[in-house]
């Protein structure tokens, strides 16, 4: 009941802030932009740098054995793996697998000049930085927090505050406890705001041109309106029966949407681009990780890789309690592979069959998407970049509905993580009720649509996500520090063969057929 409480307070009187004094909103925004990024930039380029890190020595190392808590997995790998992107993945994805490139060309990292063949070649080498394996290792190491938390040392309580009493002693219902929920609750809104805006946005845009029907917030509002519908019945329905569907159907239409564009763009293009890509993103990955520009603005690392680690890590806390829910009986290496590879790999393809198709228009002159963004905007060159492709009404038409479908499944996601963190002592097996969902359905909805009435910008959007992930980052980081303490207490003098035949015997207490590379050594060597 406090943290309804407080979110209802929190959420009305910022709507009612931003709506009374948006010029004011605005400059204040800027300020508190450069401040945050200046001040915590370096910490950030730093902690994600080391997750990456301790993710690869986790999946390598005798611990990756440990099961996440005894009985089979719930769900298909397919599903499984499905459902984590879509509540990692927010559906503003789709504008920027068209649009990211444009924005790093015109201002590119690590010195490069702007406008220039090298920019272009680094513009969606840096997007594939940013999608990439430092952020899907963050959401690992936080997930993998919680689930041990929740899973292997039986603790009750599906929430930040409670894995930080396990970890630290304070109390989940005391006033630590309350605070780390309700910088939860801020870090959640700050993640969605953007995520919200510019989605309706850009179909707002593509079904005006499409339509004729103005492009203005009656028709921003009534698409947000029409996914908190359908988002709400999921909710109320539950994981099994409605997460489950949206996730396929989200996920599954992303994939054919990158194969379509693929097939019917220049193919050949594509696949050389995105292997070039690929091999720039790796090659210079350190670089790019921990590049500050001290000698000069630094903008480029603040403004783009520290927010987006930030923007990564406002979704930490729901990704962590989702992927609790849905991970029992995998392995700790189940989950960083199936998170990193997964996401990763997902995302790579994605946004390189998108984002390979609009450069090409560039090069051949037929759209420059670059100089739209100081004119038109990045909505309108989605929408003309849409209608070029063979089928291009179909097809716009395909992108706009999934577009929905994803951010529908992406808020369901997030219903359910507040509404576990709003329910206490929660045990394994138990999901909230669903009119609590309901509840936090309507809440996730409010705040974005006073950004869209206000008509914020893309910097403001970017300051929501900032101010609302820094409190977090200690909590991350006190996260990580309780997982190392654990898994040093519980299995620091335990063998790895031992760790492996603890997890095969609570397989074969189950009667789950072994794989060839499960096979226990004493049987191989017999």
């Amino acid at each position: 009941m406090p943290l309804i409480i407080t979110s209802m307070l929190f959420v009305g009187s910022t709507v009612a802030a931003l709506t009374a004094f948006p010029a004011q909103a605005e400059a204040l925004a800027d300020q508190l932009f450069t401040q945050a990024t200046m001040t915590f930039g370096s910490l950030v380029q730093l902690l994600g740098f080391f997750c990456v890190l301790l993710i690869i020595g986790l999946a390598f190392s005798k611990y990756g054995n440990i099961r996440l808590g005894s009985g089979k997995a719930e769900y298909t790998n397919v599903s499984w793996v499905f459902m984590f992107i879509c509540a990692g993945l927010g559906s503003a994805t789709m504008y920027w697998a068209f649009m990211e490139w444009a924005y790093y060309y015109l201002t590119p990292g690590l010195g490069i000049t702007g406008s220039t063949p090298q920019a272009l070649d680094y513009s969606i080498a840096y997007s594939f930085f940013h999608w990439g394996i430092t952020p899907w290792a963050i959401y690992g190491i936080a997930s993998l927090a919680l689930a041990y938390h929740f899973h292997v040392r039986r603790n009750k309580g599906l929430s930040l505050a409670a894995v930080t009493e396990a970890i630290t002693g304070l109390k989940a219902h005391g006033p630590v406890g309350r605070i780390i929920d309700v910088i939860f609750l801020f870090a959640t809104f700050g993640g969605l705001i953007l995520t919200i805006t510019v989605t309706s946005s850009t179909v707002a845009k593509g079904l005006s041109d499409l339509t004729g029907i103005a492009d203005g917030f009656a028709l921003k509002a009534a698409l947000v309106l029409a996914v908190t519908v359908v988002f709400s019945i999921s909710s109320w329905i539950g994981i099994g029966s409605g997460m489950q569907r949206l996730a396929h159907m989200a996920c599954g239409m992303t994939l054919m949407f990158g194969l379509v564009v693929l097939l019917l763009g220049p193919t050949t293009f594509i696949l050389n681009n995105l292997t070039n890509a690929i091999g720039l993103s790796v090659q210079n990955f350190v670089q790019m990780s921990l590049s500050t520009d001290p000698g000069g603005s630094g903008e480029f690392s603040r403004g783009w890789t520290v927010f987006y680690w930030l923007y990564w890590v406002t979704y930490t806390p729901g990704v962590a309690i989702f992927v609790t829910r849905i991970s029992r009986g995998r392995t700790i290496r189940e989950v960083i592979m199936a998170m990193v590879l997964g996401g990763c790999g997902g995302c790579w393809f994605f946004f390189g069959s998108l984002q390979s198709y609009a450069i090409h228009e560039f090069i051949t002159g037929a759209i420059n998407a670059p100089a739209m963004l100081s004119g038109a905007g990045g909505e309108a060159a989605v929408s003309l970049l849409l209608s070029s492709l063979p089928f291009g009404k179909v097809l716009a038409v395909l992108y706009f509905i999934l577009m929905l479908v994803f951010l529908a499944s992406h808020l369901d996601a997030v219903a359910y993580t507040v509404a576990a963190t709003s329910t206490r002592n929660l045990r394994e097996g138990d999901d909230p009720t669903p009119g609590l969902r309901l509840f936090w359905c309507l809440m996730l909805a409010a705040l974005p649509l006073s950004m869209l009435y206000i008509n914020a910008s893309l910097h403001t959007l970017k300051t929501a996500v900032i101010l609302s992930a820094i409190p977090f980052v200690m909590v991350l980081l006190v996260k990580i520090w309780g997982l190392l303490k654990w898994l040093r207490e519980d299995y620091g003098s335990v063998s790895a063969q031992q760790i492996i035949d603890e997890a095969l015997m609570q397989r074969e207490e189950l009667e789950i057929p072994l794989t060839a590379s499960e096979t226990p050594a004493r049987e191989v060597h017999a």
